[in-house]
């Protein structure tokens, strides 16, 4: 039974965590108009203090994703050189779509330009003008800052864990600043706040799918819209949410992902078919235009000059939700993109869910505009006004087949709502264990009933006013964590720049060894394409007397050394420890290829066991250096270990004047 219950949370951040949210929860339900009293305060003095923190830090965050894309920076891996990506592009394609924004374009993809449209921040409602600003306000909104939010934590959380080896949390943003202290107070606070932000911003998005799911179940079957209704509707659906998470990343949550896609992608087909489609494509090119000539001025806009509290209501709230929903969803999509390049990441999670959103934004808040501009459909603005979670059932309403299309609506709402659960489930529970990722499944379940209960508390607050203030509040002190972040991911970037310069143009001339011995023996191994066993002979032999060599000598200049060797499966690796730095690394181990059609003249037809072949590679900090020892004699190993070790001696001698924070021990 014990086993069972086991646990890997860490208390510092568990703890707090749990208190947090249960004072907070309490303190809804005991007194429900008290608490949306003090979120609409709260909100109100950081919407007036803070707006301009919020506004300029997403744009930071904006210019500093695309200039790591287009920098040298973007070739560097989420993970070793050597690594590959987990998953195909379609299935990572699903899964950033479904994590970052699904029941958000559910809900606002036609409430949103209909509001901005019959009440414009400026100029005249209900106006061909009001209209294009409509769906200008809302490609800004929902266009690449957003997801420059979700890649930088990303970035953050892939280099870092997959490169570096550190945990798969938000404290290692902060190694290269505070060193070892990520594991103190310092680092217990920053996830912390992570765990807060996500609970929080993804209790806001299901508190949005509930109220749209209770007025499509209403308007399919008269079920009645209320709070009861609503607290029964997340009970049912975190429960299916909490069976998904047991199933996992690839058994529940990539499925899962994929239904999402297909069935969005037949529900967005439908309203363009259906709709008026010539002028949607007109209004797409159009709408994106508009979008690039104004984008620049819409990230800094705060309407000083017109004193209104419009971006209080809508911008502030969209990057306070983003901000919020960044530690989730940046943790998910950087466990999904191992192996990719940082260019291939932001490229992928910048341009390729936005360029989907915008269609998406484009059929359903255009054909929206269409049908209350041109067809007369005033009883739209007017259901909009009257209860916004109605917005995308009346719309339907104009087309054929309704009733199928709700349905089909309210079951993507709620597979939406169950695929948001349970990745914020698997998140949290990685922030909360540490950076673990292999914890108990209980934990899990936790985690997916604490989302629910949190969402119940904040729709008995206040509805939608509170699940709007709550993001706002908890967002601002992650917001400025991220731009910690942010100059942490430079600086290690920097450095490591440095250091494959400093390998490239290290002062000894040699190459990675030479082998003694004539030239036969050097055009033996040119031919040669041994199998495992004999490459695994070689590591075990060979390499391994050189490494204790070269142990033997460093330990007569008083340095510390360790070789662990698995003679089993032919692992060897030479650690030289540097205890204010970086430690030198040299590991040797096979890899099997496929035998190459050069390797034997066209008369020689090779074996079975000879169409396999292994090489013995070396790995070094960040990964395989892609080239081949077997064959080198031991005096050669010898000689290449020690340029490697003079290599990584420059790299220390470079990165000095940098003045990097020395780990505490």
């Amino acid at each position: 039974m014990s086993n069972n219950f086991k646990t890997t949370m860490l208390k510092p951040v568990f703890i707090p965590s749990v208190l947090f949210i249960i004072l907070l929860v309490l303190f809804t339900m005991i007194s429900p108009e008290l608490a949306n009293e003090t979120f609409s305060s709260v909100k109100n003095f950081i919407a007036d203090k803070f707006g301009w923190l919020y506004m300029l830090s997403v744009g930071i965050f904006v210019l500093f994703v695309l200039f790591l894309a287009i920098s040298p920076f973007g070739k560097f891996k989420l993970g070793p050189d050597h690594s590959k990506p987990a998953y195909t592009n379609f299935s990572w394609f699903a899964m950033l779509f479904s994590a970052g924004m699904g029941i958000g374009l559910m809900f606002w993809g036609v409430a949103e330009p209909v509001m901005h449209y019959v009440a414009p921040p400026t100029g005249t409602k209900e106006s061909i003008e009001s209209a294009k600003m409509a769906m200008n306000i809302v490609f800004f909104h929902w266009g690449i800052h957003a997801w420059s939010i979700y890649a930088l934590v990303g970035l953050v959380l892939g280099y870092f864990s997959f490169r570096h080896g550190l945990p798969l949390s938000i404290r290692s943003a902060l190694y290269p600043l505070i060193g070892e202290r990520i594991y103190g107070g310092i680092g217990h606070s920053v996830d912390t706040i992570a765990v807060l932000g996500t609970v929080f911003g993804v209790a806001t998005s299901l508190g949005f799918g509930v109220l749209q799911i209770n007025s499509g179940l209403n308007y399919l079957f008269d079920i009645p819209i209320g709070i009861t209704s609503q607290i029964i509707l997340i009970s049912f659906i975190t429960g299916l949410a909490t069976i998904s998470v047991v199933l996992g990343l690839d058994g529940g949550v990539k499925r899962l992902s994929e239904l999402n896609l297909y069935l969005a992608s037949f529900l967005l087909l439908f309203v363009f078919i259906a709709g008026p489609t010539f002028f949607l494509l007109s209004a797409y090119i159009q709408n994106i235009g508009s979008y690039l000539s104004e984008v620049v001025f819409m990230t800094f806009n705060q309407y000083a000059y017109d004193k209104i509290s419009w971006t209080g209501s809508w911008t502030l709230f969209y990057w306070a939700w983003w901000v919020a929903w960044a530690p989730f969803v940046g943790m998910f999509i950087a466990r999904v993109s191992r192996g990719r390049t940082i260019r291939e990441f932001v490229i992928g999670v910048l341009f390729v869910p936005t360029g989907f959103t915008f269609i998406w934004m484009t059929v359903f808040g255009n054909s929206a505009l269409d049908a209350i501009i041109h067809d007369g459909f005033a009883l739209l603005p007017t259901a909009v006004s009257n209860d916004v979670s109605t917005a995308l059932f009346k719309f339907l309403e104009h087309f054929p087949f309704s009733g199928f299309t709700s349905i089909v609506a309210v079951i993507l709402i709620a597979v939406f709502f169950v695929t948001s659960s349970d990745s914020a489930s698997l998140v949290i529970d990685t922030i909360a264990s540490g950076g673990k990722d292999d914890n108990p499944v209980w934990q899990r379940i936790f985690w997916a009933l604490t989302e629910g209960l949190v969402a119940i508390a904040l729709l008995l607050a206040g509805g939608l006013g509170a699940l709007q203030s709550a993001s706002i509040i908890v967002a601002l002190p992650f917001a400025i964590i991220m731009l910690i972040a942010a100059w942490g991911l430079y600086k290690a970037l920097k450095l490591e720049t440095i250091r494959n310069e400093s390998l490239k143009h290290h002062m000894n001339a040699g190459r990675h060894g030479k082998i003694s011995g004539t030239w036969k023996v050097r055009l033996n191994r040119i031919i040669e394409f041994p199998n495992r066993l004999e490459a695994k002979r070689f590591i075990n032999e060979d390499v391994i007397s050189a490494m204790k060599t070269v142990k033997e000598e460093l330990a007569t200049y008083s340095w510390d050394s360790e070789i662990v060797h698995d003679e089993v499966n032919a692992i060897s690796t030479l650690r030289v420890e540097h205890s204010l730095d970086f430690d030198f690394i040299y590991e040797v181990r096979t890899r099997n290829y496929d035998t190459p059609t050069y390797a034997y003249p066209e008369s020689i037809n090779p074996t079975k066991e000879q169409k396999k072949y292994s090489r013995v590679e070396v790995y070094l900090q960040d990964g395989n250096t892609a080239y081949d020892i077997y064959g080198y004699d031991e005096d050669a190993i010898v000689i290449d270990i020690i340029d490697q070790f003079e290599k990584h001696r420059h790299f220390l001698h470079n990165t000095a004047s940098l003045n990097p924070v020395v780990p505490i021990d």
